[in-house]
């Protein structure tokens, strides 16, 4: 027999498999040794009173063995001989339209800017001493894309959009914890989230598909269709062509491929974003304030989260990415540029804990007669221009290298300079800097009322040993490539499919996993193999 039980209990028993059994045993007025074994399906903290308690769904055994497969495998056959299918990209949305290509019977070519994870990781490592960064491989591009080496956070809002839960079982068939199909915010971690890259990838080569490491697609190739245009494959950097359907998953970093699209009448069109800064707390201190305990966390519980929102002059302010026990990293994706992101480690057991402090900026909200780019209010790429001002401005004010400019977390509200710096994990060095001065003023002010209720919430929160650290500006793609949304075609090129974080139809690794399997569907309805 099985039954499926919610239990709340306490964190000293939430995680123990033996402790649960005896709990379950004791409430249910079971003899114990009849219990064979108990899985937990979905774990989450509640953390809103000062006791502190785990929400549990368990399914319980009772005098009979439970499957031994937690979750049932995808199968992957054989595609060498079958039609091959371009897909530009190897971050999740392409991983994952490649992986579900294999499943369709076609046979992907991924084709990836930026090396392997692995020879990537030595890039990333460069960056501290050399103050530089390598535009072909960095934390947006190469193997994994920009999830891979900036946390690996697989929680998603994304529920109508296709099957999270199928993008968790992939994940663990290859060598992600099964943990992650059974907490409320899965969360591999960067130092195991490349293993599981390049399983996949083994997987891809297995079945027969291809994937070429540091070829960059120059544009994709055309051909005369129906009194317009149809793409037809792509031209490489290094000569080569790739001959299919295209899958576009370039993520939100790849400006180039954005200005080609623009340059050459492509329909795309702005889209709103969220900028700011990336805010850094002692871990210790966070966990105070969210299990309100000067303990901190104690023994049981993991390294505390944070989601804050708040709406101020008819905007949304809200946290972004939090890393608790994580690191910021230098996330630019070329010269002239600082941009800060946050990632974590699979035990969350640092120092810091982080997140983007974002404020949404809708394209009408932007006034060019103000910038370096006049007579660009209106065009499609007029939100991109903004990031990129914002990171070069940043840039000068970091000396015009990767120390990125900072200011303690109370002078920023009040507008007074730091003459000090507390400790941080941003590798490369912070410098003082007034960023009360030089943000916009639409995002300076909208993040200072918003430290400010976040202050009065949570007491200390609000501190000057809180680091405020320029910029977060990588939040999403700043473009959407417009797309039939029936067959998942740009509008005006059939044959290309834009897909995940960087055609704008995502916001995370799950959302754009679940879009690369439902462009993978659409190629395949469009070869007539659906």
């Amino acid at each position: 027999m099985t039954k499926d039980l919610q239990l709340r209990i306490t964190p000293r028993d939430a995680y123990n498999e033996q402790s649960i059994r005896r709990y379950v045993a004791r409430e249910q007025g079971w003899d114990e040794r009849t219990i064979t074994c108990v899985r937990t399906l979905k774990r989450s903290i509640d953390a809103r009173q000062r006791d502190i308690y785990v929400n549990l769904t368990v399914r319980v055994f009772i005098n009979e063995q439970p499957p031994t497969d937690v979750f049932v495998p995808v199968e992957y056959h054989d595609v060498s001989e079958r039609p091959q299918v371009i897909v530009v990209g190897a971050g999740p949305g392409g991983l994952f339209a490649a992986l579900h290509l294999i499943e369709l019977g076609l046979r992907p070519i991924v084709v990836e800017r930026g090396k392997n994870v692995r020879d990537r990781k030595k890039d990333l490592a460069r960056i501290r001493p050399e103050q530089r960064v390598n535009p072909e491989s960095n934390y947006a591009f190469g193997e994994g894309g920009a999830g891979a080496y900036s946390d690996g956070k697989l929680f998603t809002r994304s529920k109508k959009r296709g099957d999270g839960e199928k993008i968790l079982r992939v994940f663990c068939q290859h060598g992600a914890s099964p943990s992650i199909l059974s907490d409320a915010h899965p969360h591999i971690g960067t130092d195991r989230l490349p293993r599981v890259i390049e399983n996949m990838r083994e997987t891809i080569l297995r079945c027969g598909g291809e994937v070429h490491f540091e070829t960059r697609m120059e544009a994709p190739l055309l051909s005369p269709h129906e009194g317009g245009r149809c793409c037809v494959g792509i031209v490489c950097n290094n000569g080569r062509e790739f001959h299919g359907p295209v899958i576009l998953a370039t993520g939100h970093s790849a400006r180039d491929v954005y200005r080609w699209l623009h340059d050459n009448g492509i329909e795309i069109e702005a889209k709103g974003l969220a900028v700011g800064v990336r805010l850094e707390h002692p871990a210790q201190l966070i966990d105070q304030i969210q299990y309100h305990n000067k303990r901190g966390r104690g023994d049981y519980l993991p390294a505390a989260e944070y989601s804050l929102v708040q709406q101020i002059n008819g905007r949304g302010v809200y946290s972004f990415c939090m890393c608790p026990g994580g690191f910021v990293v230098p996330a630019a994706s070329g010269p002239e540029q600082i941009v800060v992101n946050g990632m974590s480690p699979s035990g969350r057991n640092g120092r810091w804990s982080n997140s983007g402090m974002v404020v949404e900026v809708r394209p009408e909200d932007l006034q060019y007669a103000e910038t370096k780019n006049e007579g660009l209010e209106g065009s499609a790429l007029q939100m991109m221009h903004y990031q990129e001002e914002l990171e070069r401005t940043c840039w000068q004010q970091g000396n015009m290298r990767q120390t990125a400019p900072a200011q303690r977390m109370a002078d920023f509200v009040n507008n007074r300079l730091s003459y000090d710096l507390p400790d941080s994990s941003y590798a490369p060095g912070l410098i003082s800097s007034p960023l009360h001065f030089w943000l916009p003023e639409p995002i300076r002010l909208r993040l200072q009322e918003a430290f400010k209720a976040w202050g009065r919430q949570k007491h200390g929160f609000l501190t000057n040993e809180a680091t405020v650290i320029g910029v977060e500006t990588r939040t999403s793609s700043p473009v959407r490539i417009v797309r039939n949304p029936e067959t998942l075609q740009q509008t005006s090129l059939p044959g290309l499919f834009p897909c995940g974080e960087g055609a704008g139809y995502a916001g995370g690794i799950v959302s754009a996993a679940i879009d690369g399997e439902r462009c993978a569907e659409a190629v395949a309805a469009f070869m007539g193999k659906a």
